[in-house]
């Protein structure tokens, strides 16, 4: 037997007898081998707190909850529950409402004098069942986008050497050498991911470029190369997109690559210093070698 948890968030305790008494009456031809166990709560915000500490498959809301503001009620729970199928229960017939719903991510909506146990039943499971095949084509093409995303760092990772580094290349890679720094970097990087995200978003100044700027002088130091700056935006992208919605998935990628690009153009600065640097302690020693 499957059991399926269901929240049901509304301010009428009428919806939940209603919800409850439909899913228990279903006939067995219906429910098949599931189950269904509905939990209510009456405010938008008691729902938020119960989505947190427990696991639910389904979302159905009511738009009537005191603290609901519709459309932005939905989007913020897509948002901070991407795996939760979600089904609108409703009084209104309004097809506008219905198809504004749906087109924010709502995988139901139903009317509330015009259902059955047979109706609500197969509306829940269709709701879970196309969320959930949602998830696999949405994280299949988060794959090839990292992938495709990796590939392509990796071969500008291979163009970016200079004189310089090229000497140094053929050292092990960072995350092999030294793994405690590597895995250090790896953390220093994926805060400064997040403060880039606020950065755009709220538009807030955490001076991201300095700090990139520090951290390629790091990595010049420790002789890294531009492959191990791939290989660290590589670990913090998938740590960053492994649980997120796919929108927030993009903007870390999109946010990341312009990361990424930056720190590798400040690596190559430090070389290039280093290098000149070098050339002109070469020459002032030749010179003082050969001079009269």
């Amino acid at each position: 037997m499957i059991c399926f948890y269901v929240l049901l968030v509304t301010k009428n305790i009428e919806d939940y007898t209603q919800v409850d008494r439909f899913l228990n009456q279903a006939p067995s031809s219906v429910t098949r081998d599931l189950e269904f166990q509905v939990d209510y709560c009456d405010r938008l915000e008691a729902a938020i707190a119960q989505l947190s500490e427990k696991h639910f498959d389904v979302l159905l809301i009511s738009l009537n909850s005191p603290d609901s503001q519709a459309m932005e009620t939905l989007q913020n729970c897509q948002e901070r529950f991407p795996h939760l199928a979600i089904v609108v229960f409703t009084e209104s017939r309004d097809e506008t409402l219905r198809v504004q719903c749906l087109q924010v991510g709502a995988q139901g909506y139903l009317v509330k004098d015009q259902i059955d146990s047979k109706l609500l039943v197969y509306s829940l499971r269709l709701a879970i069942e196309q969320k959930r095949q949602l998830q696999v084509l949405q994280q299949n093409q988060l794959k090839r986008l990292q992938e495709q995303e990796i590939l392509s760092l990796r071969h500008i990772a291979d163009t970016v050497k200079t004189q310089i580094t090229a000497k140094l290349f053929g050292l092990s890679l960072l995350r092999e050498s030294s793994p405690e720094i590597f895995q250090e970097i790896v953390q220093q990087y994926a805060e400064l991911m997040d403060l880039s995200m606020e950065q755009r978003i709220y538009k807030v100044d955490y001076n991201i470029s300095e700090q990139l700027r520090n951290m390629g002088e790091q990595l010049g130091f420790l002789k890294a190369s531009p492959r191990d700056v791939v290989d660290i935006h590589t670990q913090v992208l998938k740590e960053k997109t492994q649980n997120s919605n796919p929108v927030k998935a993009q903007a870390y990628v999109s946010e990341g690559r312009l990361m990424v690009l930056e720190l590798m153009g400040y690596l190559a600065s430090y070389y290039r210093k280093y290098f000149i640097g070098l050339s002109k302690l070469n020459v002032t020693k030749n010179y003082q070698n050969f001079k009269p």
